[in-house]
């Protein structure tokens, strides 16, 4: 998206200068929007097609062909070229985890909806973000502490062995691996923004896969100083949600 003070500020395929909208941080920012499919192409002399202003966004972008063509839960209007607000599913649900929520939403309170959105150090610092983090990837939609212990020579010398348990879902079309050597594509992320593959452990329950391979539950470990008493974390799934947690032990 191109930002603007004024209509002059836009290429000719999108002349209006106008606030983003919605309730994120940029809500107010003025971006160039669309208008017209024929201006997104060029214009009543070009024979390009292949634009559509997309009516949810108002931005020019390709015309879809297939529901694997839009994003989060919007679906396919092949006759347009048009990605609309699709059936995001129920609103209440049961449980943990995905729940009848549509793909992204957790279980909340019996309610569907957004992860927790993240704003710890972590995450601001995690230059990756804009990449790395989404909503097509797994899910993490739970976190918390198991132990905090004495560390040992083989692990953590002088500090304390943090464990703390990371729970997520996953599509059908994708399941968990049955093993934890085969999970890629999952990071702890520093406070600093550096990112390193976490430590799993390897006892019988430290790496639990079921609901047909859609459900993960983790027991991940860091070393952390002996004399502290809460650790500010961040993990994620490559595509997946950024999910922050304080824990205190």
């Amino acid at each position: 998206m191109q930002t603007c003070n004024s209509g002059s500020d836009c290429p000719s395929t999108a002349k209006t200068c106008a606030p983003l909208g919605g309730t994120g941080p940029n809500a107010t920012t003025n971006i160039c929007q669309c208008s017209t499919d024929v201006l997104c192409n060029g214009g009543t002399d070009s024979e390009s097609t292949g634009l559509v202003c997309s009516e949810l966004d108002n931005v020019c972008v390709t015309a879809c062909t297939s529901n694997a063509e839009c994003t989060g839960d919007r679906t396919c209007n092949t006759t347009t070229g048009q990605c609309e607000e699709g059936d995001t599913g129920p609103t209440s649900c049961s449980g943990e985890g995905r729940s009848s929520c549509g793909y992204g939403l957790i279980c909340t309170s019996s309610t569907c909806s957004e992860p927790p959105a993240p704003t710890c150090q972590n995450y601001t610092a995690y230059p990756n973000k804009a990449a790395d983090v989404g909503t097509t990837g797994p899910i993490i939609f739970n976190m918390k502490t198991v132990s905090a212990v004495a560390g040992t020579a083989a692990w953590c010398p002088g500090g304390k062995r943090l464990r703390l348990s990371v729970s997520a879902y996953t599509d059908a079309a994708s399941p968990f691996p049955q093993t934890a050597p085969e999970l890629g594509g999952f990071y702890y992320v520093k406070t600093d923004g550096s990112r390193i593959s976490p430590v799993i452990s390897n006892g019988e329950n430290d790496y639990v896969i079921t609901q047909n391979g859609t459900r993960a539950d983790i027991i991940v470990n860091l070393c952390v100083a002996a004399d502290s008493t809460t650790t500010l974390v961040g993990y994620h799934f490559v595509d997946g949600n950024f999910f922050c947690f304080r824990a205190n032990y």
